[in-house]
């Protein structure tokens, strides 16, 4: 099917719980976390991003639900957009994050 835009992106709690699920995987994919301590950009090497909040949504019936997320996260204090794509699959209970960007805008 087609993609469908969800129009409750603020409010809707299970849409910013995969935004925050897609800024963790992006961090622990790329070796940053609290649990390394801080990194600092300025030695060349990306900083933890700090997930605020999904700003659109919408969401593909595949094989499971596919939802495209535009996410505001902060890196080194700056408010910065990524595009995410995560795969949730309620019946193995899994969540996948697909692609996690820079926003192009």
């Amino acid at each position: 099917g087609g993609r469908t835009e969800i129009t409750d992106v603020k409010t809707n709690e299970e849409v910013q719980e995969l935004g925050r699920f897609a800024v963790e995987e992006y961090n622990r994919s790329h070796g940053l976390g609290r649990w390394r301590g801080f990194v600092s950009s300025s030695n060349g090497r990306r900083a933890e991003l700090v997930f605020s909040r999904v700003l659109e949504a919408q969401k593909q019936v595949v094989s499971g639900i596919k939802y495209y997320l535009k996410i505001e996260a902060m890196e080194n204090k700056l408010s910065k957009t990524f595009e995410s794509v995560v795969v949730v699959k309620p019946w193995l209970h899994s969540k996948e994050l697909l692609h996690f960007s820079p926003s192009a805008e």
